[in-house]
C-alpha cells in the first residue's frame, strides 16, 4: 500500500516520519497529475503547494485548528491529506466540488471562491473564538500573492494587526501569480523579499566568525544580531509588514516540508499575528505545466498526461469572437483602452495586449478599483472596456452605481462566463449580473445571441459614451448563428407563423435565443401561433417589445439568469407600465445557489430546455 493511500486523515500524516515525507510529495504529485488529467480542474496550483499543505497538517490540528484556503482552487492536497481520496469525478455532479466544501469534510470552511476573502473570514473566526474563551485553538490562512493584490485582503491585515495577541498565522503562498503572473507595487515588494537573502547570508558568516572570538564574540554577535531589523530594512525591505505590528518569517523555501514545518510551528507558538512568507513554484513536478508561460496549467480540462496536449482540439468559444474584435477596434479607435483584474488570458484582452500593451492596465485582484479607475478614464476622454468574468462584477456593485453610472461615465464591461457555468459550482455561476444591473439607473445591457452579434454589439456599446454599457455571454462554445426574418425598432425577430396577433411572445435572451426558436418552432407544430424575438439590448426593455407585446396573448421571456429581478421581471414592469395586460410567463434560475454539475445538467434540472419550456408554457396559451 503505498503512503497516501494510508491517510485517512491528518493523524496519519502527522504520524509518518519526516524521511517519509518526500516519497509522499511525489506520491500526491503523481496523483494529481494522474487523475486531474482524467477530469479537468486546477492541476497548476496544487502542485505547487504539497509541501506546504503537508506542513500545515503536521503543524496544526485541523479541524480544531482552522485552515482557510483563499479562493480554494489549491485545496486538493488538503482534501487528500483529510481522506478524500476519490477524484474520479472532481468537479462533476455527484463528486467532489473544486474547492471547499462544508458538506464534503469538517475539515473544509469557506466555499466562497471569489479571492482576498481568507483573511477576513479568519480574522473574524480567530477573534470569535477567543471571545467564546476558547484558547489554544489557532486560525491559519493561506493566501497567494496574486490575492493579496484584492482590496480587501488589505483592510483585514489594518485590522488584524493591531491586535497584538491574535493567534492568527498568515501564510502568503508566493507563487508570483494569481491566475497570470502576479503585477502591482506588492508583487514588486514580494519580488524584493524573494530574491534579496544578503541579510541572511549576513548573519550567518557573522555567527560563524564571530563566536570563534574569545570572550567578546558572543557578545559581539548577539548585538549584530540586535540590529538585525535594521539590516533587513537596508538588504530586503521586508519592515512594512512588521512596521504593520505582524511579526514576518520569511522567505521559506516552499519545497523544503521540513523547513516550512518549523517556520509554522515557529508562527504557532509566536502568540500573535505572524506572516511566514512561503516561496512556491506553480506546476512543480510536471513538466508541461512548468513549460506552460501562460498560466502553468492553472486551469485544464482532459488531457493527456504523457503530453499535456488535450485529447480534443476545443472549438471556438465566445471569448474569442471579443477577443478578435477588440484587436479590430483598437487600431480603430486610440481612444479604446482595457482593464483587467488579474485575468487577461481568461477573459480575451490578450489579443489587444499584444497589440497595444501602453492601453492596458491589469490592476491585479481589485475589481472596485478596476471600474472606479475606469471611471477615471472614461472623465479623460478614454473609453474603457473593463472585463471581468460575470460572477466577479458582484464585488464592485457600489462602483458601478456611484461610480459609474451616477457620474454618467461611458464604460463598457464584457461580462464573459455568464449565466450558468457549471462545474466550478456555486461562486463561479454567473447568474447574477443582469438582476443586480437591472437596478442601475442609465445602464444599457446587451445580451448576444452569436457570435456576430458580440461583434456588432460590442461596437455600439464603444459608441455610447453617457452611460455604462454592458455585454454579457457565457462560457464555452459560441452559439450557432441564428439569422434574424426582420428587424422591428432594434429587436430582431428570429421566427413567427405570421405578421399578425400572435398567441405568445417568445423572448429569447442572448445565448438561449436559439432555444427559443426551438420552442417557438415545437409549438407552431402543436398548433400554436408564436413569434420568437431577440431584444439584443434587454435593459432597459425597448419601446419596440413592448408594442410587439401588445399583439401577444402572453408573453414568454427565456434567460440565463435570475428570474428574481431578471430580464422577465423588467419586461413585466415595463408592460405594466404601457397598460398592457398580458400574462407574463418567466424561465429562468430560481434564487438558489447551484452545485457544480455541467452546464447541460444544470439546464436540464433547472427547465430550461426547449422541451420543459414548451411544456410548461402550452397549457396556459389560449388562441385570441
Amino acid at each position: 500500500m503505498s503512503l497516501l493511500e494510508q491517510i485517512e486523515s491528518p493523524a496519519d500524516v502527522k504520524a509518518l516520519s519526516a524521511a517519509d515525507l518526500p516519497a509522499l510529495a511525489d506520491e500526491i504529485r503523481t496523483f494529481l497529475v494522474t487523475e486531474v488529467c482524467k477530469t479537468g480542474g486546477h492541476l497548476g496550483p496544487n502542485l505547487g503547494v504539497v509541501e506546504l499543505t503537508i506542513a500545515l497538517h503536521r503543524v496544526f490540528d485541523s479541524p480544531r485548528d482552522t485552515i482557510v484556503f483563499d479562493t480554494g482552487h489549491q485545496s486538493y492536497v488538503h482534501k487528500l491529506l483529510t481522506g478524500r481520496h476519490d477524484f474520479s469525478r472532481l468537479k462533476k455532479q455527484g463528486g467532489l466540488s473544486g474547492y471547499p466544501s462544508r458538506a464534503e469534510s469538517e475539515h473544509d470552511v469557506v466555499e466562497n471562491s471569489h479571492a482576498s476573502t481568507a483573511l477576513s473570514w479568519a480574522d473574524g473566526i480567530a477573534k470569535g473564538r477567543r471571545l467564546r474563551g476558547e484558547s489554544g485553538r489557532h486560525t491559519v490562512a493561506v493566501i497567494g500573492d496574486g490575492a493579496l493584490t484584492g482590496g480587501m485582503a488589505w483592510e483585514a491585515i489594518n485590522n488584524i494587526a493591531v491586535d497584538r495577541d491574535l493567534p492568527l498565522v498568515i501564510v502568503v503562498n508566493d507563487n508570483e501569480r494569481s491566475y497570470a503572473p502576479t503585477i502591482g507595487g506588492l508583487a514588486e515588494h514580494l519580488a524584493t523579499l524573494r530574491t534579496t537573502r544578503g541579510y541572511e547570508r549576513f548573519l550567518d558568516w557573522g555567527k560563524r566568525s564571530l563566536v570563534r572570538t574569545p570572550v567578546v564574540g558572543g557578545a559581539m554577535f548577539e548585538t549584530l544580531h540586535g540590529v538585525k531589523k535594521g539590516i533587513k530594512d537596508i538588504v530586503a525591505p521586508q519592515g512594512m509588514f512588521e512596521d504593520l505590528g505582524l511579526k514576518y518569517y520569511g522567505p521559506v523555501d516552499g519545497h523544503d516540508e521540513l523547513a516550512v514545518e518549523r517556520a509554522l510551528r515557529q508562527a504557532k507558538e509566536f502568540g500573535g499575528p505572524v506572516i511566514v512568507h512561503v516561496i512556491t513554484q506553480k506546476g512543480r513536478g510536471y513538466q508541461p505545466a512548468l513549460d506552460d508561460d501562460a498560466d502553468h496549467m492553472h486551469g485544464i480540462g482532459k488531457i493527456n498526461p504523457e503530453t499535456g496536449l488535450p485529447f480534443q482540439v476545443s472549438g471556438r468559444i465566445w471569448t474569442d469572437e471579443f477577443n478578435e474584435e477588440m484587436v479590430r477596434i483598437g487600431s480603430e479607435r486610440p481612444d479604446v483602452v482595457a482593464i483587467t483584474a488579474a485575468m487577461l488570458i481568461p477573459v480575451g484582452l490578450d489579443g489587444f495586449a499584444a497589440a497595444h500593451p501602453d492601453r492596458v492596465f491589469d490592476v491585479g485582484i481589485a475589481e472596485q478599483h478596476a471600474v472606479t479607475m475606469a471611471s477615471g478614464l472614461a472623465y479623460a476622454g478614454l473609453h474603457p472596456v473593463v472585463a471581468v468574468y460575470a460572477t466577479f462584477l458582484n464585488r464592485a456593485f457600489d462602483q458601478v452605481l456611484m461610480d459609474c453610472a451616477l457620474h454618467r461615465a461611458g464604460v463598457t464591461f464584457i461580462l464573459d462566463r455568464a449565466g450558468v457555468t457549471g462545474s466550478d459550482g456555486p461562486s463561479h455561476n454567473g447568474m447574477w449580473d443582469m438582476t443586480l444591473t437591472s437596478m442601475v439607473p442609465g445602464l444599457r445591457l446587451a445580451a448576444p445571441r452569436d457570435g456576430e452579434q458580440v461583434k456588432l454589439q460590442l461596437r455600439e456599446a464603444l459608441d455610447v459614451s453617457d452611460a455604462p454599457t454592458v455585454l454579457r455571454f457565457p462560457k464555452g462554445d459560441v452559439a450557432e448563428p441564428v439569422a434574424a426574418v426582420r428587424s422591428v425598432g432594434g429587436v430582431d425577430v428570429l421566427h413567427e407563423t405570421g405578421e399578425g396577433e400572435v398567441e405568445v411572445l417568445v423572448v429569447g435572451v442572448g445565448a438561449f435565443a436559439g432555444m427559443s426558436v426551438d420552442v417557438g418552432e415545437k409549438l407552431a407544430a402543436q398548433g400554436h401561433t408564436v413569434r420568437v424575438v431577440d431584444p439584443r439590448w434587454v435593459l432597459p426593455v425597448s419601446p419596440a417589445l413592448v408594442e410587439l407585446a401588445r399583439s401577444a396573448g402572453a408573453v414568454a421571456v427565456v434567460e440565463d439568469n435570475l428570474v428574481s429581478g431578471g430580464i422577465g421581471s423588467a419586461v413585466t414592469v415595463a408592460l405594466r407600465e404601457a397598460g398592457i395586460d398580458v400574462p407574463v410567463h418567466t424561465f429562468g434560475i430560481p434564487k438558489r445557489f447551484l452545485a457544480h454539475a455541467s452546464r447541460a445538467e444544470l439546464l436540464e434540472e433547472l427547465g430550461l430546455t426547449a422541451d420543459t419550456v414548451v411544456a410548461g408554457l402550452a397549457p396556459t396559451l389560449t388562441v385570441r
